[in-house]
């Protein structure tokens, strides 16, 4: 005989699809290990139930939910539903007035196709005969929210129950895929950030749904335990965090709400940490979490929209709206799973519902905010033409007035120009006097008998060469803002005359033309004086021949040497190492006033090293580098130098001796007749070490 100690339920037609909670008694063992046997001895284990769905919560616990039924109808077999899929393990068993006691345990990760029923909600056929009776145990276990919508149905009436219930699913996934792929097809037409975030917050609000309503197990992951067990903890995190992502897009928290940008990156953080929960098996303390999170990460979201709102950010507005009826929509859903509201088709439905309008008012409102972008370029773009067009009368207007004085002047920069062509013409023809000068001041500096002709005009071109470039800078300069304020048009003609006299007057142009005029007239005095000097020296030199010619590198070094043999006054000593060189093809003149002008510095360095004493030794030693080159080094034992001052010995005008020593144009024509020889030059010296000049040059040019 069945023992019922609850009413029992009489089954008829009339009760298909309706809840039978209220029928129902609940024990729930805190060991979490509920033996059947001991269940079904202990009937005082159960307490009545009086709600139409029960609530079990989440924790470790086995949960036993009895309930005694009565055939009532010409049925043979009765269909119990339990619609909740996300329960991990669901046990039934029958017991028959008999005593016999049929048994079914399903696990949530049984795929759907091994099952009696092919469907997400756990499912099972009650062989009753009518008029017959049996008390039926239910054990659930899970890690989730266990929610117990029991029902029961004959096999026509489930089958239309569960049509309709993947209808309505199939709506809501059909409208969230369909915004997906709108939202996807805008990103990749206007490239704006924020739709990439929104579409992966759509995708794992779909999948969250998917997995809260079983369709995920049933079509996506059947085959996967760990993915069937832990889902639901995973969409709902990854959901979350794609939402924060897309608000801080969206509103560009980072710039007008920063300490809320760092609030929403610490909730972030803590999904993350529920995510890794999972990895440890802490699914219940990760689910907890999760609802925790997404309860701050609505709450968060709404005031950072309000307080952009109120700060008159015009996308906020379609945003708040969709927020707050998301956040609606998941106080019911939670309300409901904590028995606040009754559970029934609205309140289970209520989140998808709220989500998929949410997700359309979210859709308006990227589209309000690219709307938003739209006029504020265009109002920008009209007023940058609006300007464009003012500037455009008034460059007319200043034309008008400006183009005869344009032109008077113009007429008056073109004289000026050919005054300063003029004067740049004579400029250089000084300067390479100057060069030439320096060659020759090198030889005759060497030569009894020319060292005191030659020096004076030297240093007469060289003082006036320095203020001459300085002025000639300044003019050229000036000259240059001349011509920017004769081809501008943003003056009118009284300031560019004002404009014309404060330029003069900052270069003091007439002491400028007059200091110009004699320092040319220096430099051509000068020049004339070098010029007589080195024309009754080219008798004696080849640094005028053009023409490459194949030498003896070692007849060249030994001309030079006995050119400064009358400035080594018996106290430095001249080294030679000749190597084996084949003949050269260089300029010969050239090549030798490089070994007289290095040559000449060492002695310098020597005598200013030893005082006019004995001890310094030139050491000149040649060798052939590879097949193609020969290198010549030169080095002494005098003053050196230090690494700032290698680096600048070959710049024109550079120079360490005293005034009236050098011009600081010896080494300079060095490096560049070693250029014309497409060879190198380097230099390797230290302080009160001496120095070393390594010429390499090749065989043929």
């Amino acid at each position: 005989m069945v023992s019922y100690g609850q009413a029992h339920i009489v089954y008829d037609s009339s009760i298909n699809g309706h809840f039978i909670g209220k029928y129902c008694s609940v024990f729930s063992d805190t060991a979490a290990v509920s033996p059947f046997q001991k269940v079904v001895g202990n009937p005082g284990l159960f307490t009545p139930s009086h709600g139409d769905v029960i609530n079990l919560g989440v924790d470790n616990k086995i949960h036993w939910v009895k309930f005694a039924v009565v055939n009532g109808s010409s049925e043979n077999k009765i269909v119990m539903n339990l619609a909740h899929s996300i329960i991990d393990d669901v046990g039934l068993y029958v017991v028959y007035p008999d005593g016999h006691i049929d048994s079914t345990l399903v696990k949530e990760a049984m795929p759907v196709d091994q099952r009696e029923f092919k469907h997400q909600n756990y499912i099972f056929n009650l062989r009753i005969a009518p008029g017959d009776s049996a008390v039926c145990y239910l054990s659930l276990k899970g890690s989730k929210q266990i929610l117990v919508p029991l029902s029961l149905d004959n096999t026509p009436s489930i089958v239309y129950n569960i049509s309709i219930t993947d209808l309505i699913s199939g709506i809501y996934f059909g409208i969230m895929i369909g915004m997906l792929l709108y939202n996807l097809f805008v990103y990749f037409s206007v490239r704006e950030k924020s739709y990439l975030h929104y579409v992966h917050y759509i995708v794992w609000v779909t999948l969250t749904q998917a997995a809260l309503q079983g369709y995920g197990h049933r079509f996506l992951w059947s085959h996967s335990v760990w993915l069937t067990e832990n889902m639901v903890n995973i969409c709902g995190a990854l959901s979350g965090i794609s939402a924060l992502y897309f608000v801080k897009s969206f509103l560009q928290t980072r710039k007008n709400v920063p300490r809320l940008h760092l609030i929403l990156n610490l909730i972030i953080i803590s999904y993350l940490v529920s995510l890794v929960l999972l990895v440890f098996n802490q699914r219940i303390v990760s689910y907890h979490l999760i609802d925790m999170n997404a309860t701050l990460c609505v709450l968060f979201i709404l005031y950072s929209a309000f307080r952009l709102y109120q700060k008159k950010y015009k996308p906020a507005r379609f945003f708040i709206i969709a927020w707050t009826l998301f956040l609606v929509s998941c106080c019911v859903f939670v309300m409901k799973d904590y028995g606040l509201f009754a559970y029934n088709m609205i309140t289970y439905r209520f989140l998808q519902v709220g989500s998929a309008a949410e997700v359309i008012l979210l859709s308006f409102a990227l589209a309000d905010n690219i709307n938003i972008l739209k006029k504020e370029k265009e109002e920008s773009q009209a007023e940058a033409l609006r300007i464009a067009k003012e500037n455009e009368r008034i460059i007319k207007d200043q034309n008008i007035v400006l183009e005869a004085k344009v032109s008077e002047r113009t007429e008056e920069l073109k004289s000026a120009n050919e005054d300063l062509n003029i004067a740049m013409n004579t400029l250089k023809d000084a300067q390479t006097q100057l060069v030439e000068s320096e060659k020759m001041a090198s030889l005759g500096q060497l030569t009894a008998g020319i060292a005191h002709e030659i020096n004076n005009p030297i240093n007469f071109v060289t003082a006036n060469v320095s203020p001459l470039k300085r002025d000639i800078a300044l003019i050229i300069d000036t000259l240059g803002k001349f011509e920017e304020l004769a081809l501008g048009d943003e003056m009118d003609q009284v300031a560019k005359k004002q404009k014309v006299a404060s330029l003069k007057e900052d270069i003091e142009y007439d002491y400028l033309m007059t200091e110009i005029d004699y320092l040319l007239k220096g430099i051509s005095e000068g020049s004339e004086r070098t010029a007589e000097i080195v024309k009754g020296l080219r008798i004696f030199s080849r640094v005028d021949e053009d023409d490459l010619k194949k030498v003896n590198i070692h007849e060249g070094v030994d001309s030079s040497i006995i050119i400064v043999n009358s400035l080594l006054n018996d106290k430095i000593k001249i080294e030679k190492h000749y190597g084996d060189l084949p003949l050269v093809d260089c300029y010969p003149g050239k090549l030798n006033q490089v070994f007289l002008n290095i040559i000449s510095n060492g002695i310098h360095a020597i005598n200013k090293h030893f005082d006019g004493k004995s001890g310094g030794i030139i050491s000149v030693s040649t060798n052939q580098l590879g097949k193609d080159h020969v290198q010549i080094h030169i080095k002494d034992n005098g003053m050196g130098m230090d690494e700032q001052t290698a680096k600048k010995i070959f710049e024109p005008f550079f120079t360490t001796k005293d005034v009236g020593e050098g011009t600081g144009l010896g080494l300079s024509i060095v490096y560049n007749i070693i250029k014309k020889h497409n060879g190198t030059i380097e230099v390797n010296s230290e302080p009160g070490l001496g120095a070393e000049f390594v010429i390499t040059i090749p065989i043929n040019q």
